[in-house]
């Protein structure tokens, strides 16, 4: 047999000649998942041997891995702002840039929010859990999204504040909400063969580009906020680095008077803050 520690050292190994970035951690995480166990208790049966039913779901989970299937795909969840999300296939990845938008929607109260693109929920469903007398609405586009949205608002318990439908942007919308958030398609047709293929090959394609210039998403929303949002409401997006003078240039057009690009921690643009309609 094969000791936990052994296996976990094969499986970095082969994680590393597949080209994963941090093969140690992915490991070791695996090894958590295959054997049922938080990833903190991997050390306490590292001499261990691995039981073969454990062993052959580890080989199973690395092997996926292996042709860069994401962690957050094989263990079913990822972590976002302090709280675990259900993930899948039919939703984009939660991510820690993402916080950056959290923060900055937190900044200023609200009582009323709609997320544009809801996906997983990790942004809807963080916003109602932070701020308990808030309302909310969450849209997108995918059926498959707006159910894993629900499932996570159930998970976190503000599912009775939250309404989530399916909906072309702002097509089945109400109007007056204090505040719009959005974490749009903002990828470029033409920069999708540059990605990594955990994102590429297995998160959604409607939910990474637009089919364009990746500037499609802001334009469209743009183009209908003012019509949905309150008096001194809130306009707010995730944006790529690159993106920041011309989503901001959009909506000036669009009416927004005070428009500010904000950092990530890295120092790169990432959130498009607009209110102040004219």
């Amino acid at each position: 047999m094969t000791t936990a520690a052994e296996a976990m050292a094969s499986a970095t190994a082969r994680l590393r000649a597949a080209g994963v970035a941090d093969p140690a951690r992915d490991a070791r995480v695996l090894l958590a998942h295959a054997a049922r166990i938080e990833a903190a208790r991997v050390t306490l049966i590292a001499p261990e041997d691995l039981e073969p039913e454990i062993a052959e779901r580890y080989d199973r989970l690395i092997a996926l891995r292996a042709v860069r299937v994401p962690v957050s795909h094989l263990v079913g969840e990822r972590a976002f702002y302090g709280r675990q999300f259900k993930v899948s296939r039919d939703v984009l990845d939660p991510r820690p840039e993402t916080e950056i938008l959290i923060e900055a929607a937190l900044a200023e109260p609200f009582g009323s929010v709609l997320d544009l693109g809801v996906g997983s929920g990790c942004i809807l469903v963080t916003l109602l859990a932070e701020m308990p007398t808030a309302r909310g609405m969450g849209v997108d586009l995918s059926e498959a999204a707006c159910l894993q949205a629900s499932a996570n608002a159930v998970l976190h318990g503000v599912q009775e504040r939250a309404r989530i439908v399916v909906s072309d942007w702002f097509s089945h919308v109400d109007t007056g909400f204090d505040l719009i958030v959005s974490n749009p398609p903002y990828i470029a047709r033409s920069e999708m063969p540059g990605l990594a293929p955990e994102v590429r090959d297995h998160e959604p394609d409607m939910a990474l580009t637009d089919g364009g210039d990746g500037l499609g998403a802001y334009r469209a929303i743009c183009a209908a906020a003012p019509g949905h949002l309150a008096v001194g409401g809130r306009l707010l997006f995730e944006i790529g680095p690159t993106q920041g003078a011309a989503v901001a240039r959009i909506c000036e057009g669009a009416g927004f008077g005070q428009v500010e690009v904000l950092p990530d921690l890295d120092g790169r643009d990432r959130v498009v803050r607009a209110s102040g309609l004219c």
